[in-house]
Order: structure tokens, then sequence, then C-alpha cells
């Protein structure tokens, strides 16, 4: 299908850089209009996708001045953390995978935040029983050790070709000249008003007079631009020691709330030494063979690469190409179903459980799990793990356990250069607002990463990976992705979306390497998301669709969820060009930019 599929992107990609004209043409001397959003353009020269568009532009600049695709990404992600406050920032963590052309490899970075070396399985819990998840998310007590300016360190040190301040500068701007509030921006503020409300400093910086941004307004953050200068002066490590570093521990061990708020925020047990012994962790890849490609993705502590992996290796004994639209689906949900049961038995940080990663990733593994799926029946969740140690054929090991919640706002970016690096960025904050505690004088959001721990085992007597403990990574459900053909890229995905990432990330390669869509169509596709629970999830695309009857006739049971992730993409077309896509409408749509959209400079 690959070729067919290259031909139908070549005609998408033609018809986006007619319309990414205005988003890619170089700025005027004077004031320059806003970025336009498009969800597709093609060109020369490199390319960026993001759900932003002066995220967008600030990575195609630093393109445009002959930096390469880590330079980009990092001056994208510092934008976002400036345009998606409630999803990213300095505040947060990520992991970051990264195609080097010139020795045709790809490398990770793992910059999840790190829970303080005090942290028991108990972090959660008071009086041996889970406290509420509200009082986990809004508190210091949810604050892991922000990963992602470690992240940008790691990344430039290792592949950049431009100093932090000069990246910085771009965001720096749009911090304190502002950008213009749109409609999920300002919803977003919404959902989370009640929060921020009883902050000081985040109600100050969000709801300016106690009221909600008005869309179409400038909204300003000359506290983060100052950080961004401390930090592009100072270095990253800026963050992890002296003034700023005390600042973040005395929000999350006196959370700076109203006294007139009656919200129970439980302080968190960070310290100053939990900062400085922070460090990224340079690892492997996961890597498995799909239709002659190879699919790279982020090992653990994310679960992304292995339950995306073990998914893919279920479904290649099948030739979804030829498969009605309702057969496709139902094996799409199962494989989903099974790699999820196996996520929750065996996937959690590296450092301190064992995870048998490279047995999970196997071909046999999958070929003795993927005889569960039968053409006319549903499996039943809470389905019960296999052992990747010793396959048996259809055979389940020990007691299911339910899926954990996992909060599903993040953002993802793409890039790539004219030298053919390639870039898949997820990072995060974890919950839409992270934790709401707004670090005084700072101007960003402080993450609640830990609550992706299990707060309690998920099921009793069920041996759980992901509980909290000293230093440890929460398990994460991001899944940047690469995936090459012949050692070269074909195309690179990632999105947000808390654990419905990976079904996102798993459909959308599917859609495109399977079923023929163009890359942009295939992102827009109505989604599904089986995540080993009771019914999956279905957008109102495929809710309103008759193929849910068609699937409800086997068994499979359904509820509706408004909007699942918002995927961005870059492909390397045939012809040499590169193809950025994004969302046609998730989030309001995302941004797609290529450097030259009219052909080679």
């Amino acid at each position: 299908m690959r070729g067919p599929a290259a031909r139908q992107l070549a005609l998408v990609a033609l018809a986006g850089a007619l319309v990414s004209t205005g988003a890619a043409a170089p700025p005027t001397a004077a004031s320059p209009p806003a970025p336009v959003k498009v969800p597709v353009a093609a060109g020369y020269g490199g390319a960026v996708a993001s759900v932003d568009a002066d995220a967008s532009a600030a990575g195609i600049a630093v393109l445009r001045s002959g930096g390469n695709a880590v330079d980009a990404a990092i001056a994208t992600a510092a934008a976002l953390g400036v345009t998606e406050p409630y999803s990213a920032g300095i505040g947060g963590g990520g992991y970051f995978v990264y195609y080097d052309a010139r020795s045709r490899r790809v490398h990770t970075i793992d910059g999840r935040e790190t829970a303080p070396a005090t942290a028991t399985e108990a972090l959660f819990q008071e009086n041996g029983l889970p406290i509420p998840f509200a009082e986990g998310q809004t508190s210091g007590l949810g604050v892991g050790v922000p990963g992602t300016p470690a992240t940008w360190k790691s990344a430039l040190d290792a592949w950049g070709t431009r100093p932090l301040g000069k990246l910085l500068k771009p965001a720096e701007k749009l911090a304190r000249d502002g950008f213009k509030v749109d409609g999920t921006f300002r919803a977003q503020t919404e959902l989370n008003q009640d929060r921020f409300k009883d902050f000081p400093a985040t109600s100050k910086l969000f709801l300016p007079g106690g009221a909600l941004p008005v869309v179409g307004s400038t909204f300003k953050n000359p506290d983060l631009a100052a950080t961004y200068a401390e930090l592009g002066r100072k270095g990253t490590g800026a963050l992890y020691r002296g003034p700023l570093a005390e600042d973040i521990v005395r929000a999350v061990r006196t959370p700076p709330v109203d006294p007139a708020a009656t919200r129970k925020v439980r302080p968190g047990d960070l310290t100053t030494g939990d900062l400085r012994a922070y460090a990224t962790k340079r690892q492997d890849p996961t890597r498995v063979g799909y239709r002659g490609l190879d699919v790279y993705s982020m090992a653990p502590s994310s679960s992304g690469g292995t339950t995306v992996g073990e998914a893919l290796n279920i479904l290649e004994g099948t030739d979804l190409s030829k498969l009605s639209e309702s057969q496709y689906l139902h094996r799409f949900i199962e494989a989903s179903r099974i790699s999820f049961a196996d996520r929750g038995r065996w996937v959690g940080d590296p450092a301190a459980v064992k995870v048998p990663t490279r047995e999970l990733l196997s071909q046999r593994f999958a070929d003795s799990r993927a005889c569960l799926i039968a053409p006319d029946r549903t499996l039943t969740s809470p389905l019960a793990p296999g052992d990747p140690r010793n396959p048996a054929p259809c055979a389940t090991t020990g007691r299911a356990a339910p899926t954990t919640y996992e909060g599903e706002n993040t953002t993802h970016l793409t890039a790539a250069d004219r030298w053919g690096n390639v870039v898949s960025y997820t990072l995060t904050i974890e919950s839409t607002g992270g934790s709401a505690i707004t670090v005084p004088g700072r101007g960003f959001l402080l993450n609640n990463e830990l609550t992706d721990f299990s707060f309690a085992p998920a099921a009793p007597g069920v041996p759980d990976p992901n509980l909290p403990g000293p230093g440890k990574r929460p398990r994460s459900s991001m899944s940047p992705t690469i995936v090459l053909e012949n050692g070269r890229p074909l195309l690179a995905v990632g999105s947000p979306g808390g654990a419905t990432i990976i079904t996102t990330v798993l459909q959308t390669l599917t859609g495109h390497l399977d079923r023929g869509l163009p890359l942009v169509d295939a992102i827009a596709a109505p989604r599904a998301s089986q995540r080993n629970q009771t019914t999956t999830e279905l957008e109102p695309g495929l809710w309103n669709s008759p193929l849910r009857a068609e699937l409800e006739a086997i068994g499979q049971g359904f509820r509706q969820n408004p909007e699942i992730g918002a995927a961005t993409g870059v492909q390397r077309l045939p012809d040499g060009r590169w193809l950025a896509a994004a969302e046609t409408s998730r989030r309001g749509g995302g941004s797609a930019m290529v450097v030259h959209p009219h052909g080679r400079p």
C-alpha cells in the first residue's frame, strides 16, 4: 500500500503547499501578521508540525536560518510553553526521539519527571486507602521534578547546532509581546477556572481581574519571558539549582493557596536535592519490523513503544488492506485490548522494576497473543496478561487488572530538516493545567505528573509495576514514533491524549501504512480507543456511523468521547519534499509548515 499512499500524499501535499503559502512566507520588517493555521503543507528545506501556528513558525524560522531539526524542535517546544501552557512547559517533562541522518540511527532521551527521594508506594494513600484523585492532581504531592529543560540541554549537547539562548528568543518574545487567544485556550482556562482561582499567582496570570480571557484578545506572560531570558543566559541548570529551583521547591512544599480557598491542597515533599539530582536518560529506542519497515519509539519508562510495538506485531499477520472497515476496526480494537493488558502487568520504570522489553516486542509473544482474536467475537475486558518470558499460544497469566487513569493533556511536535534529520517529541505537564500551581513570579505551571503512578495496586493481589517509589519515573503512554524505510525516514508521528496516545498513534500508522490514507487523512480519521476496558471509546464520526452497529453485532461495546488525541506528523515524499501534517479540527486544528513551499530555494 505504500506506493498508492505515496502517490496520494503527493497530491495532498501539493494542495497543502498551495494553501500554506502565507504560513511559510518570510516575516516582513513591520509587525508581521499572525501565522495562519493549515493542517498540511509540503515543500523543501524542512518541516514542522505542531498544534499551534506561532510555535510552528518559531521552528520554521530556526530551520530557515540554518538550524537543524533538533534546534527547531526546541524552539517550537519553548513556544508551545507560551501558547499551550496548560499542556506543556518547563514545569513538565517528555520524551524526545531523534533520527540522525549522518549515522542513520535513532536515539532517544527520557526526560520524564521523577518522584522525590522520599516517595514510597503509599505516596497517594492515607490510612491505607487511596486519596481522591483530585487531591493528588491539585497539590504539591503530585509534582515531579521537571525534565523538560534538562531534555533540551541533553538534545542540544548531543545533536544541536545553536545555543539555547538563541533558540529561546522567539518564545521569549512571544511571551513578552503576547499571542492571540483562541477558543481552545479560553475553553481550557474555563475548564480550570475553579482550580486556578484558588492560587493567586495562577489566577493573576490566567484569570486577570477574575475573568476568563476573551477570544481575540492578546495574552501576555512577562514573567515567563523573564524566566526564558534567565535560562538563556545561565543555561537550563538554573532550573535545577539556585533561586529558581528554590522557588519551585517552595511552591511544592508550601503551595501558594488563597487563604479564602476551601480546597484541600496537600503539600509535596520535593527538595532542592531532588532537583539537583535529576538527570535525563539516553537509551535505545524500541524497534519492531512492520510490513518491511522499521518502527522506532520510546522504551520504558514510557509504555508507548512497547505497547504500540506489540500491537503492530499482533496485526502483522493480517493483511489489513483487504479487510472491510468494520473488520479492520475490530482487529485494531482487539490488538489494542491485548497489548494494554500486557502493558499493565509488565511496564514500569526499568530503574525500579524489571521490565521484559525485548520479550514484549518479540514476534513470538505477539503471535501467542494474536490467536486470541476471532473475526466473529469480542474479547472481554479486563483481559488477563500473557507472559512474554514464556509465551504459550492463546494463554493468559495471572489475574486481570483494569487500566488505571492517565491525564489526557499533552502536546506533540514533529520536525525535519534539509539534511534529513527528524525529531518526534512529546511533552506534557499531565492534566490540562497540570497541578494548577504557578510558580510565583516565574510564569509557568508545575506538573501533576506523579498522578500517573497507580495510587494503589490496580487490582488486589496483582503485581503492579507502576506504584510510586523514590526517584522513580511514573509510567507514561507517550509514543513519539519514527518509521524508517531502508534506513531512511519515511514518517514521524505522535500525539497527546494520556493513554489514548497509544491507540491514536497505532490507528494513524495503520490507517496510513495499511489502509492507504494520506497522512493528513489518517490523522483526521475518526478514532477509537480500547485500553483493556469494558467498552471502547468512539469519536462522534464512528459513534454515528453504521460501523458501530456492525461491531456491536459481534459483541463490541462502546462509549462516546468527543475528541481523542491531537496528532502531528512529518513525511518524506518520494520526490524529496517534506510533508507536514496536523489535525484538521481537533483542538481547533493544528499547524503544518515547510521552509520552502514553492520549490527548492
